[in-house]
C-alpha cells in the first residue's frame, strides 16, 4: 500500500465531506441546494478514480479482491450512478442530503479494514468478471435510488417545509419504482453472468453457497416487490418500507455474507 494510493482516498472523502456540509448548509440557511454541489462531488469521485487507478496500476488487476477495493470500487460506481441522476433529474437532487451520509460510512468502513494486497485468482482472468461486476454495479445504484427516494416518501412531512417543489407522494412512489424495476433488470443479469462466468471457472452454473442464495433471495425480494406493485398497489409508505427492507438484504449479501460465511463462495478470496 503506497502513500499516494491513501493520500487521494483521504482527499476524496474530505471532498464528499465539504459536499455535505455545503449542502446542508444551503438548506438549512437558504433553504435550498445551492449551486456547485455536484461539481463539488464530481472532483472529489475523480479524487477516488485517480487513487483506484494508481491501486490497479501498481497490482496489475482491477479492484475486485478484498473488502478493502470491492467497497473503495463501489463507492466509484454508486457515487458515478448518482451523479448521472443528480444531473438528469433535477427535482429530486436533494437525495443528495440521504446519499452522502451512505457515502461517508462506506468510506469510514474502507478505511478501516485491513489494505493488505491479494493477487488475482485464476479464475478472475475471464471477460466474464467485468461483465457480472458492471451488471451488479448497475443494479446497486438503481437500488440505492429507489432507497432514498423511498425515505422521502417515509419522511415526507418534515420535508415540505424545506423543500416545497418536492414532487408528490405518488410521483415518488412511481419514481422509487421505475429505479426497482431498472435494479431488477440489472439484477439477474448479474446473475446470468456470474453463472456463465461460475460455469467456465469452476464447471457449474449454481452451488447454492451462502452468498449465491442470499443472491437469489435478494433478487427474489425485488421480484416479489414488482409483482406486489402491480396487483396489490400498495400504499407507498408501506412500498416504501419495503424498498428499504430490500436494500437492506441486498446490501448484506455483497458486503456481508462473502467475508463472514464459514463456507466461502467460489469466487471469493
Amino acid at each position: 500500500m503506497t502513500m499516494n494510493e491513501l493520500t487521494f482516498f483521504w482527499f476524496s472523502l474530505a471532498g464528499f465531506l465539504v459536499s455535505g456540509i455545503y449542502a446542508w448548509g444551503g438548506h438549512i440557511f437558504l433553504g435550498r441546494l445551492l449551486r456547485g454541489t455536484g461539481l463539488m462531488m464530481l472532483v472529489s469521485w475523480l479524487l477516488l478514480t485517480i487513487g483506484l487507478i494508481m491501486r490497479w496500476v501498481r497490482l496489475d488487476h482491477g479492484p475486485f479482491t478484498t473488502m478493502y477495493e470491492i467497497l473503495g470500487s463501489n463507492i466509484w460506481s454508486f457515487v458515478l450512478f448518482f451523479l448521472i441522476i443528480y444531473w438528469r433529474m433535477p427535482r429530486i437532487r436533494i437525495l443528495v442530503l440521504l446519499f452522502l451520509p451512505v457515502i461517508y460510512a462506506m468510506f469510514a468502513w474502507m478505511l478501516m479494514v485491513p489494505k493488505t494486497d491479494v493477487p488475482l485468482p485464476n479464475t478472475y482472468h475471464t471477460a466474464w468478471l467485468y461483465v457480472h461486476i458492471s451488471f451488479g454495479k448497475v443494479f446497486m445504484g438503481a437500488l440505492i435510488i429507489s432507497m432514498l427516494v423511498s425515505v422521502v416518501i417515509l419522511v415526507r412531512q418534515f420535508l415540505d417545509r424545506w423543500i416545497p417543489d418536492l414532487p408528490g407522494e405518488r410521483s415518488l412512489l412511481e419514481l422509487s419504482y421505475r429505479f426497482l424495476l431498472v435494479a431488477l433488470v440489472f439484477d439477474s443479469l448479474m446473475l446470468i453472468g456470474g453463472a456463465i462466468w461460475a460455469q467456465q471457472a469452476w464447471g457449474r452454473y449454481w452451488f447454492w453457497d451462502s452468498l449465491e442464495t442470499w443472491a437469489f433471495i435478494s433478487w427474489l425480494s425485488l421480484a416479489v416487490a414488482v409483482h406486489l406493485k402491480i396487483t396489490l398497489k400498495p400504499e407507498p409508505a408501506y412500498f416504501a418500507l419495503f424498498i428499504i427492507f430490500i436494500f437492506i438484504i441486498s446490501f448484506l449479501t455483497f458486503f456481508g455474507v462473502p467475508f463472514v460465511n464459514e463456507i466461502p463462495h467460489k469466487g471469493v478470496v
